[in-house]
């Protein structure tokens, strides 16, 4: 019997000696090179993608206030013009022309009058 339970013994120093031999060889990574390198263009093309996106909206806006820039200029200068516009109306009264041609000694020729049409 004691013959017998050596055997036992040594069968089972053997198992377990040869347990971690035959278990396969575990990878150190999950990954394949071929996938790094898929994951890392991806990645590359997110990041561009995104940098581009972010550079055409500063672009537009920087476009857009430009705009309105231009038209706060544009609705300044009508402003001016239309105000001048109601000055040249004033000043071109025919009571204002007749005191300042009478302030400049010159009087009217009825003969020498002329009609202009606008």
């Amino acid at each position: 019997m004691s013959n017998l339970a050596r055997k036992l013994q040594q069968e089972q120093q053997q198992q377990t000696v040869q347990a971690p031999a035959k278990a396969p060889a575990k990878r150190n990574s999950i990954l394949t090179p071929a996938e790094k390198i898929l994951m890392f263009v991806f990645g590359a093309i997110v990041c561009f993608g995104a940098t581009f996106m972010v550079s055409k909206q500063a672009a537009i806006y920087e476009v857009n206030k430009e705009i309105q820039i231009i038209e706060g200029n544009i609705q300044e200068q009508q402003k001016i013009n239309s105000d001048l516009e109601i000055q040249i109306s004033e000043l071109s009264t025919y009571e204002r022309i007749k005191q300042v041609t009478e302030k400049l000694g010159l009087t009217l020729n009825e003969d020498n009058v002329k009609g202009v049409e606008n």
